[in-house]
């Protein structure tokens, strides 16, 4: 098990419109995550995560977004995006576990690919219940909340904070390594995952956007 039990995993990436996008960047961020006590990071794209790979041990749970305005499923959506960012470094391969249209081959057979030839763990980000199901099923080795209130089936029982509830479910019925991610923007709530059952929590922008954190603080001024 590459993450350990009870692991913070800081999710490093910023998209082109943020000053801090670039491979340099992430790194520093990456770096700065790994003296802050975190114990993995995820990142996206070969660029980055071969940074990242470059200035530090911590397992990377690589992904790589592609955009198309066909498809819904944009997180590692084929095999030879996993192949490239498992070039880079990445030791966990992140890919939308959906079963959402996709420019790609079927999650299922994708999942069984990257386990058997490219010889990396799976971290499959789902939205509901039934398909933290479907991927501990397909081989996928962590199931993460991190698609909850981002497909179009959950989209309207999306809340303010991370989905607890899905959490708890998934830990209740799953034999794999459950990890919280999405919306988890205080200590506090990275503690009640814990309680929970996580088996780790990734935290993203209210640790690695400085601009989204201090809109935070400006909206709270007005």
């Amino acid at each position: 098990m590459l993450i350990p039990k009870g692991s913070l995993v800081v999710s490093c990436q910023a998209r082109a419109d943020n000053p801090l996008h670039g491979p340099v960047h992430m790194a520093a961020m990456a770096q700065a995550a790994e003296a802050g006590g975190a114990r993995g990071i995820r990142a996206n794209g070969a660029d980055d995560i071969a940074a990242i790979r470059a200035v530090t041990a911590l397992p990377i749970i690589g992904i790589a977004k592609v955009w198309d305005d066909r498809f819904p499923v944009y997180i590692t959506p084929d095999f030879a995006q996993a192949a490239e960012i498992a070039t880079a470094g990445a030791d966990i391969i992140g890919l939308d576990a959906t079963p959402r249209p996709r420019d790609g081959e079927p999650v299922e057979r994708l999942i069984g690919r990257i386990r058997t030839e490219l010889g990396r763990e799976v971290f499959a980000d789902i939205a509901t219940l039934e398909e933290g199901r479907a991927a501990f099923a397909a081989g996928a080795t962590y199931i993460a909340t991190t698609l909850s209130g981002y497909t179009d089936e959950t989209a309207s029982d999306k809340i303010e904070g991370p989905d607890l509830h899905l959490l708890s479910a998934l830990v209740a019925e799953i034999r794999a390594p459950i990890v919280a991610e999405g919306r988890f923007d205080t200590p506090e709530l990275v503690a009640e995952a814990f309680r929970r059952g996580a088996h780790a929590v990734v935290v993203g922008t209210a640790i690695t956007n400085p601009r989204e954190i201090t809109r935070k603080f400006v909206r709270a001024l007005s």
